[in-house]
């Protein structure tokens, strides 16, 4: 059987305030949770992608600042450039705002990139060979 990715976790240490970053900006959902002695673990999913791939958020973590030299991100696609722009603009009003959008040559396309409550930064995309509208497009 060939591994596939499942999952990812990211122990928070506000996870009220990642759950509504990532509800907000990512349009994700809460497909399970449940509490432990101390803890709170948080199952979220795009809508139709519940069976594909979740983000599971484990409560009473440390914060994780990324240092300025530091791409790490977990990247989300988008439907046009438009998209990019309004989140841009309203992470720009919330603070959230770390990358502004550019255009880049192919394949990274028109991006912009966020924090989360927690440090970690986010992309938002169009035009990568990734995502929404790619599926014609070369992987090279």
């Amino acid at each position: 059987m060939q591994p596939r990715l499942t999952h990812f976790a990211l122990h928070v240490a506000d996870i009220e305030a990642c759950i509504s970053f990532y509800q907000n900006y990512c349009h994700m959902q809460i497909i399970h949770q449940r509490k432990t002695p101390g803890h709170r673990v948080v199952w979220l999913a795009e809508p139709g992608r519940e069976h594909e791939l979740i983000m599971v958020i484990l409560g009473g973590g440390p914060a994780r600042p990324q240092l300025e030299n530091d791409y790490s991100h977990l990247g989300f696609a988008v439907n046009s450039k438009d998209e990019v722009d309004v989140i841009a603009k309203q992470a720009k009003q919330r603070g959230d705002l770390i990358w502004p959008p550019i255009q880049e040559p192919y394949p990274v396309g028109y991006y912009c990139g966020l924090v989360d409550p927690n440090g970690n930064y986010v992309e938002f995309s169009y035009g990568q060979p990734l995502g929404p509208g790619s599926e014609d497009m070369p992987l090279q």
